[in-house]
């Protein structure tokens, strides 16, 4: 095997979710992340299953960035004997603490729930994983500088590259016997609000590249007036204005809009409440590494000083019934899980609502529903009629679109050998494959959930 590289894809293969790439070369098992499957039934019931790889054999498992379906299916590597080090950066590490011990809280309260009220076909549900197993799986972390060739050994070293997209987040170059080996990760967009642009790969044998958005252009919105005329409706409808919003960047990123066109008199001093103890633990992460990102020190405080941040379930039904016009940012942004479903499920059949989606919606999750209209949302077991309104911004989506995504390729010198489209469903891979031809005129594949390819070096 010392001249073939072969590459496995776990995850992320067709679909957006559960991004898992296991390299085995040189005797040395390499895992690109280990993410959730998230969305459709089918895909979440492929996390209960264990990998059908030798999970004991993974030395090293590189994390890209710590958001769920990049991390999220670490603790479960646990009970399949996985003895080896996790390398991420410092805050890619922090993002993903906090994630997993706030998934496996998730979990357990859950199945608890679900026993307690008897809506589960499973006796008795069970928790994905528990914050024990979390707690086992962060003790293997191991933090790496970026911008630096470490050797894993004779033949492999890797080297973390900044890529905006969330804080920490990175690409991944693996040099395996001199050739280089690409994996995107998720690619982060210019001009972003928090974040300076994301670094490109100037060499690339072969490219792992992700096409969330391989088929779409970011509309060019005025975010800040569009946000600005929603409040204001909301303000002259006496109701409430419910952003469902991803905890690590794209929380903070509305805080800090929010408080900016406060301050710019844009809109009224509206109560704005920031209910996500995952998100409050990512604000301490700004502001712990605060060289991966553009808010000054001044700006996080009085931002932070701005805003009510919720730190109890009891504050969370006091928000509920505060009679003024209010701005709720709660987690999660897909609607998958977390405190917005107890403000939705109290408020989504008030026609003086209104539901802002702000970022990608998978296949399968609520929030997807939400966004194409649908007449009921099930909660808790329980079907909710939907009287709110529902708007949508994309352009605040942290993903690279087609044109950066083309972009971020554009300082390849050489003609990659091979490129492999990851982490994007089939209609946006198959337009993305389309443009890279057109456009560079290199062929791409995109593989299969599962399947083996071998590399010859």
């Amino acid at each position: 095997m010392n001249n073939h590289v072969n590459i496995t894809f776990l995850g992320g293969a067709k679909t957006v979710t559960g991004s898992k790439y296991l390299i085995e070369a040189f005797n040395t098992s390499i895992l690109i992340d280990c993410g959730l499957f998230q969305g459709l039934k089918d895909l979440r019931l492929l996390n209960w299953q264990p990998l059908p790889i030798d999970v004991a054999s993974i030395q090293t498992i590189l994390l890209t960035h710590g958001h769920l379906d990049h991390v999220g299916y670490l603790p479960r590597l646990i009970k399949q004997g996985f003895k080896g080090t996790i390398i991420g950066t410092a805050p890619t590490l922090a993002i993903a603490e906090i994630i997993l011990k706030d998934s496996a809280k998730i979990n357990e309260e859950e199945a608890k729930k679900a026993n307690a009220e008897n809506y589960t076909k499973h006796n008795p549900a069970l928790p994905f994983y528990t914050q024990k197993e979390v707690e086992q799986i962060v003790a293997k972390f191991e933090v790496q500088t970026q911008d630096k060739w470490i050797n894993i050994n004779n033949h492999i070293s890797y080297r973390f590259n900044y890529n905006g997209h969330i804080i920490g987040s990175t690409f991944i170059e693996l040099d395996i016997d001199g050739k280089r080996f690409v994996f995107s990760g998720d690619i982060g967009r210019t001009n972003d609000y928090l974040l300076s642009d994301p670094k490109r790969p100037d060499n690339a044998d072969y490219l792992f590249i992700e096409s969330t958005y391989g088929d779409k252009l970011h509309p060019k919105e005025a975010i800040e007036e569009k946000l600005t005329d929603i409040i204001k409706q909301t303000i002259n409808d006496r109701g409430n204005l419910i952003i469902p919003s991803f905890a690590v960047e794209r929380l903070q990123m509305l805080m800090f809009i929010l408080f900016k066109l406060y301050q710019k008199n844009k809109i009224p001093n509206i109560p704005i409440f920031v209910d996500s103890p995952m998100g409050n633990n990512v604000l301490e992460v700004f502001k712990k590494f605060p060289k991966w990102h553009k808010l000054s020190a001044s700006d996080y405080e009085a931002m932070c000083n701005h805003i009510n941040i919720i730190t109890s379930y009891a504050d969370t039904w006091k928000t509920i019934d505060d009679p003024r016009s209010k701005i709720i940012i709660a987690g999660s942004g897909m609607v998958t899980g977390g405190r917005v479903l107890t403000y939705l499920q109290q408020l989504i059949d008030h026609d003086n609502t209104t539901i802002l989606l702000v970022g990608y919606q998978a296949e399968g999750t609520r929030g997807r529903l939400l966004k194409e209209g649908t007449h009921e949302v099930k909660f808790y077991g329980k079907y909710y009629p939907v009287k709110a309104k529902v708007k949508h911004i994309d352009s605040l989506s942290a993903h690279a679109d087609q044109s950066g995504l083309l972009d971020w390729l554009s300082v390849i010198k050489n003609t990659p050998k091979a490129i492999y489209l990851v982490h994007g469903e089939a209609t946006a891979q198959q337009a993305f494959h389309v443009k890279l031809k057109t456009v560079y005129g290199w062929d791409s594949y995109c593989p299969a959930l599962n399947e083996v390819i071998k590399i010859k070096l």
